[in-house]
């Protein structure tokens, strides 16, 4: 009977996949890109409809990824949608892999801060208007070309916008009526408009972990399915 039974595990063991059974490796390394830099941000909602999901700051260290700070997150009040197909005014946060230029805010950047940080003043707004030359884009003052009724006046988000980093989803080449106005930023009330939102005490420790030398991305999905955030 022993025989037999070393018999059929060595059967089992030689069928199963290379590495079956083992624990998964850290999210960053599942996923189909990262940015190409040594840190990254995961955040991962439950399913695409799901307004709240869990945000992750992550350093790469001798070809290993380690979690350096964990927050949860908030996303759009109508949840996620890819990214590359989402319209404006729809309340979703946009899956994918992006940039993060620069970080900006009405207070004063966090100690240790080393990204460029940009001082929200009253003059400050981002332009949402498709039919302006300056869409999707800070600007000081409002040009006359875009609505005051299509553009936010950021310093009026005295809690969202105490800290931020601008998230550059349709940043490079705005496709008009995709969207604008996409950050990574301090929680309000709820759910967002389609950014992702963090408590101000994470916001600020993500702002002081950040290292624009070490090119930061953030990676926006779901668990699994269609959004999964390994696709990106």
């Amino acid at each position: 009977m022993r025989t037999a039974l070393v018999t059929v595990s060595l059967i089992v063991t030689t069928l199963l996949p290379q590495g079956a059974g083992a624990a998964p490796g850290p999210l960053p390394a599942r996923l189909a890109d990262t940015g190409g830099g040594s840190q990254l941000i995961t955040a991962v909602a439950p399913a695409p409809g799901s307004t709240t999901g869990r945000l992750t700051w992550w350093d790469r260290r001798a070809g290993r990824w380690y979690e350096a700070g964990s927050a949860p997150a908030r996303f759009g009040a109508n949840g996620l949608t890819e990214g590359s197909t989402r319209t404006q005014g729809t309340s979703t946060t946009p899956a994918g892999l992006y940039a993060l230029p620069y970080a900006f805010g009405i207070r004063r950047a966090p100690a240790g801060t080393e990204y460029g940080y940009r001082r929200v003043t009253a003059d400050s707004w981002w332009c949402q208007d498709n039919a302006s030359a300056a869409y999707n884009r800070w600007v000081e003052p409002l040009p006359a070309d875009c609505a005051p009724g299509e553009a936010e006046h950021l310093v009026t988000y005295e809690k969202q916008y105490a800290h931020a980093l601008l998230i550059a989803f349709n940043y490079d080449r705005p496709v008009r009526g995709r969207g604008a106005g996409i950050f990574l930023h301090v929680n309000g009330k709820g759910a967002t408009a389609g950014c992702v939102s963090v408590p101000e005490r994470d916001m600020r420790a993500i702002l002081r972990w950040a290292d624009p030398d070490r090119r930061p991305h953030i990676a926006i999905g779901t668990e699994d399915g269609p959004l999964a955030i390994t696709r990106y």
